[in-house]
């Protein structure tokens, strides 16, 4: 079993698994609740594991770089692998992880990822910093996958403060590409969608091209649980599972995505990919902003 790491104050104690550097606690002292998702297995087993070297599914399972197929499983592999812990204090827990022999079987480049979690009174700051060490350009995706507790997902609400509507791509789920030939307005009442039943039917709720930089998720009582600032997102997905009514509600700050319907292109040609020439470096961050 992985080590936990944690760090808390007056306000909220976090947790962080040295497993996929996985934030996996977020008690709100306050409130007296945790924020973060259980992961109940009856419903996803997972906290809020980190998307890296790919956001979502690729088609068909397998990518292609310069030529060559390489498998690869959703959401990349750094969620399942065991994070070097570098150092934590009274405030701040570090993590990193390497290219190694095995993560060149499937992903031809050499990387460093470091993940820091920082707490500041109610807010918990996830930075992430990607480095290629290699000697040629190497690509990327990278995202967050934070679930947070709900009392009802139907009734629970979102609130993109200042917007009106927002533009939603939806997931085939035959193929799990991204249907971006049909796009769907999701309209707003003072900046708030309602969920409901069917808001999840189609998978995630995808809002593409940087238009959400900020989401809130409140209980159907307005009762505000967590904001999530996002300000480098290309896109933002958020998701519970499909036909389940789970107690848990996913807001996911993406720079890169799953496949669009139908690609097979080169790596080198995925939406909103990222790359870094050989000695550079990438970094970004999200902040949890937890209760009112």
């Amino acid at each position: 079993m992985s080590a936990i790491r944690i760090v808390e104050n007056e306000q909220l104690k976090v947790c962080v698994s040295d497993h996929g550097a996985e934030l996996c606690s977020i008690f709100d002292k306050k409130a007296g609740r945790e924020a973060v998702w259980t992961a109940d297995p009856a419903y996803w087993n997972r906290h809020a594991p980190v998307l890296f070297p790919f956001v979502g599914k690729v088609t068909g399972g397998f990518y292609t770089y310069e030529g060559q197929r390489y498998p690869m499983g959703q959401h990349g592999f750094a969620r399942d692998r065991r994070f070097l812990f570098l150092d934590a204090d009274g405030s701040t827990i570090r993590h990193r992880l390497v290219s190694d022999e095995e993560s060149r079987k499937v992903y031809p480049f050499d990387f460093e990822l470091e993940i820091v979690h920082k707490l500041e009174g109610n807010c918990v700051t996830v930075e992430w910093k990607v480095n290629n060490p290699g000697e040629k350009r190497m690509y990327f995706s990278i995202g967050g996958h934070p679930g947070f507790c709900v009392s009802q997902n139907a009734g629970s609400r979102l609130v993109f403060e200042g917007k009106e509507s927002l533009s939603r791509v939806a997931i085939d789920l035959e193929t799990a590409g991204v249907d971006v030939e049909h796009p769907e307005t999701l309209n707003l009442v003072q900046g708030a969608y309602q969920v409901d039943e069917h808001t999840f039917d189609r998978d995630a709720l995808i809002f593409d091209h940087g238009q959400v930089k900020q989401v809130s998720l409140e209980e159907a009582d307005g009762t505000r649980l967590v904001t999530m600032r996002c300000p480098d997102a290309l896109s933002v997905g958020i998701w519970s599972p499909v036909g389940k009514q789970a107690p848990f509600i996913c807001l996911e700050p993406w720079i890169g995505r799953c496949d669009n319907s139908g690609f097979t292109g080169e790596l080198k040609d995925k939406f909103d990919i990222q790359s870094l020439e050989p000695g550079e470096s990438f970094e970004t961050a999200y902040d949890l902003v937890i209760g009112e």
